[in-house]
């Protein structure tokens, strides 16, 4: 499923919102989903999109392979939201708790197969409980930390991976092991970025054979991040790729080296408010607060400051960049060592900023309003969500 469930609404132009608001080029977003589609296609491995970007059923329904998922989510609000919509295969891809477990069974009993994701025994006791008490054995997959970068077992810790196990089949369903690549994202050049994609799925399929050798099932293994779907050579024992910011892109994306600046799908629009020339500074209505303060291309080769500045169009200035934010201003200056001339902005006029984290830009608004390439018809607005 391809189309929009929201209503098309009465045309308007970029110049006529409100802003600060977020802007995203539906062409941008199409492109980006098909490029992540075709990559996967020849190697037979289907892909389960991260839904914790978007946060808007329009945008799923473009990312999924179906209105019914498959989808992995963030938050249980996330997974209550989509299911409301029709989506029932979903990964809850963070470590669950025992106080969310009520939850969890709720939305199973509801029709929708919501599995968890745990690492430790007592985790999966509770999903053992939990299960038996409701009567309906709760899928659970067991959290392989391939690189050292968050939370999982290591994939060589047998004893304490078939403990887990073990743990869950008494009363629970062991789904399976997943993985998160998260180092990749320090990772830089084709070659590096293959050998994390290498070491993510070799960590999950050691760990699957692990359980399967003890006699337990391990229907699903997955694997999942942005940078390693886009350089996996070999998916061999996989079963499924999850990944999220590659619908939008971000600056993060691109400082990596998986996209380029033109194919950042999202932008906070914004209008210049003043000039402080002497400094060499435009000011404009988008702070930290429409922004996020993510700066996390920061510790990259080219540091984008909260954002680049692009014109009304989505055009990129000449090296020129959001440098500075307050909470609600935001200072636009040539990038520093740049031999570039800040351009003569009017008071009234918009740009738009592309985002350092799709995910935490995207986050300080309630919608998206839909743009086609350089047009400035805004097409539709579709709802976000925010909280948890």
């Amino acid at each position: 499923m391809r189309e929009a469930l929201a209503p098309e609404l009465p045309q308007s132009r970029i110049g006529t919102l409100e802003t600060p608001c977020l802007i995203i080029d539906a062409l941008r977003m199409d492109r980006n989903i098909a490029r992540l589609r075709d990559r996967l296609a020849p190697m037979g491995v289907p892909l389960r999109p991260h839904l914790k970007t978007a946060k808007s059923i329009e945008v799923a329904v473009r990312a999924m392979a179906s209105p019914q998922g498959p989808a992995t989510v963030s938050t249980l609000k996330e997974a209550e939201f989509f299911a409301s919509a029709g989506v029932r295969d979903i990964i809850y891809a963070v470590g669950i708790t025992p106080c969310k477990l009520k939850k969890v069974v709720e939305l199973r009993q509801s029709g929708v197969d919501l599995a968890v994701i745990l690492d430790t025994v007592e985790q999966a006791e509770a999903v053992a409980l939990a299960s038996r008490t409701d009567g309906l054995a709760i899928p659970a997959l067991i959290e392989i930390d391939c690189d050292g970068h968050r939370s999982g077992v290591p994939p060589q810790d047998s004893e304490r991976l078939l403990s887990i196990g073990r743990a869950i089949v008494q009363g629970g369903e062991l789904r399976g092991v997943l993985t998160h690549a998260g180092g990749s994202y320090a990772a830089r050049g084709a070659t590096a970025l293959r050998e994390a994609a290498e070491t993510e799925r070799r960590s999950v399929v050691d760990a699957a054979n692990i359980l399967r050798d003890a006699g337990l099932p391990c229907p699903v293994v997955s694997v999942g991040s942005t940078p390693t779907a886009h350089y996996a050579t070999d998916l061999s024992g996989v079963t499924e790729v999850r990944a999220g910011v590659f619908v939008f892109f971000d600056l993060v994306m691109a400082g990596i080296g998986i996209c380029e600046i033109d194919d950042i799908a999202m932008s906070v629009l914004a209008t210049v408010i003043g000039h402080q020339r002497e400094k060499g500074w435009i000011l404009i209505d988008a702070g930290w607060m429409a922004m996020s303060q993510d700066r996390g291309t920061s510790k990259q080769d080219i540091n984008q400051g909260y954002g680049v500045a692009c014109d009304s169009a989505g055009v990129p200035f000449q090296d020129l960049i959001l440098a500075d934010a307050n909470q609600e201003h935001g200072i636009l200056k040539v990038r520093p060592g740049s031999n570039a001339v800040l351009p003569e902005l009017a008071i009234g006029d918009r740009v738009r900023i592309l985002p350092n984290h799709a995910c935490a830009t995207g986050a300080q608004h309630r919608s998206y309003h839909i743009v086609h390439g350089t047009s400035d018809i805004v097409t539709n607005e579709w709802v976000r969500f925010t909280g948890w």
